[in-house]
């Protein structure tokens, strides 16, 4: 939903809400919550007169596809009037429904819910209402022919190959967002999408202060979602962040933080694994379990737009292969891996490190991370990885032999600590962005 015409569903709603004396919601017609009514009933409100699956739409902001399955089956998409469902407790449907479809032209593009209780309301406040969610379709329509028109030409730009392709598509995007083209906005990259059918994404409509949402291929067989994000300012990423957290949430990842890349050192012991060792090879394999979000650095206009896309999903592949990065990271705070992340595949693979990073010699590349993650002092390395000073110095003479490298050299240490990013990289990109 874009910001323009939030305040307008929201506003609308609380107008049915009054007109009826019952609070009241709007999803659309994937039953993706927009937004939910305020109406001053202490009873309506009480949380245990609420089922699980008002609970749970309210909640996750989206109801499952079983949900949704059994209220179409009440004839909903093809109801014009108010349609009644009778309460059903074994389908967690504890308290009957009145459902308000949203139409316009004679295509339903939502829906207003509100729990039915005795008496309810009348037929004239009915009518009232469903007056009222006319020039709501008319908003949701608006926004669905706008918002799919935006996604094909945000997917042409990302997806352009040549220059001047993408200078077309730019131009086709800058004329249909008019004077909004000259804002502020940043790109988001969530990856991967848990579907790889390309229409299985989240509509834009239900996404706060978002200009266009397309989905691209994500690696051979996967796809991300792209999120073009308008901001007010380049020190308040509040929205971008927001929009993040959601898709994550809908894409069934955690977004319980957002990754600053400012944490302390301290945290390097968890994000390489505990010292009782987890079975997993090389530093890599503590990435995320679930999908993660990159953001672009703000910019204004759309020349650079390519370019942003670049920053975000290079970003997403940085939350990937570090967890303590996500499961929101930042272009800006993702330190090394700004280079790592342009470079192809293989250029991070040194020979040098080949050894070290077999899986019989985990715990050695584990050391030799957190030991320069630490800048080469050994007392705290020795701390966060729970060993003996004199046991870390023989690990490193064991690294030295197994590598060749000289850790008493600066180049030495910038090749494996650079090396043994570039594995965690490679391998929390088991998949990544086309091209």
């Amino acid at each position: 939903m874009t910001s323009e015409h939030r305040g307008d569903y929201e506003e609308l709603v609380d107008e049915i809400s009054e007109l009826l004396g019952a609070p009241a919601t709007l999803e659309n017609r994937d039953f993706e919550l927009i937004t939910f009514g305020a109406y001053d009933s202490e009873g309506d409100l009480d949380p245990s007169a609420l089922d699980p699956v008002r609970t749970r739409s309210i909640l996750t902001r989206r109801s499952t596809a079983a949900v949704r399955a059994w209220f179409e089956g009440f004839g909903i998409t093809r109801a014009t009037g108010p349609v009644r469902i009778p309460p059903t407790p074994e389908a967690g449907v504890n308290r009957g429904r009145i459902c308000l479809p949203v139409r316009h032209r004679g295509v339903v593009h939502g829906y207003v819910w509100l729990l039915d209780d005795d008496p309810g309301p009348s037929e004239r406040q009915l009518s009232a209402a469903m007056r009222v969610t006319t020039r709501i379709g008319a908003l949701l329509a608006d926004e669905a022919q706008h918002g799919a028109d935006l996604s094909r030409e945000l997917r042409a730009v990302l997806t352009a190959e040549r220059d001047w392709q993408r200078d077309m598509a730019i131009a086709e995007l800058r004329t249909a967002l008019g004077p909004r083209a000259d804002g502020l906005h940043t790109v988001i990259c969530v990856a991967p999408w848990p579907s790889a059918d390309p229409d299985d994404a989240p509509s834009v409509r239900t996404m706060p202060g978002a200009t266009a949402l397309c989905t691209l291929p994500w690696g051979a067989s996967a796809q991300c979602v792209a999120l073009l994000i308008r901001l007010r300012s380049t020190d308040v990423l509040t929205p971008a962040t927001t929009a993040a957290t959601r898709l994550l949430e809908r894409a069934g990842g955690s977004a319980s933080s957002t990754g600053s890349g400012s944490a302390s050192r301290s945290g390097s012991a968890s994000r390489s694994g505990s010292g009782s060792g987890s079975g997993q090879a090389g530093p890599s394999a503590h990435g995320p379990a679930g999908p993660a979000a990159g953001l672009a650095t703000p910019r204004s206009g759309l020349a650079e737009l390519g370019t942003a896309w670049w920053e975000a999903s290079a970003a997403a592949r940085a939350a990937l292969a570090e967890a303590r990065l996500g499961p929101v990271a930042q272009w800006a705070a993702i330190g090394p891996f700004r280079m790592l992340t342009a470079l192809p595949p293989d250029v991070a693979r040194d020979p040098a490190v080949h050894a070290l990073l077999s899986p019989v010699h985990r715990e050695l590349a584990r050391t030799a991370e957190i030991y320069l993650d630490c800048a080469g002092q050994a007392a705290r390395a020795a701390a966060e990885l729970g060993i003996h000073r004199q046991t870390l110095y023989y690990r490193l003479s064991r690294i030295e032999k197994l590598t060749g490298l000289d850790l008493d050299d600066g180049e030495d240490r910038l090749l494996l600590h650079m090396a043994l990013k570039g594995a965690r990289l490679a391998h929390g990109r088991a998949i990544g962005p086309s091209g």
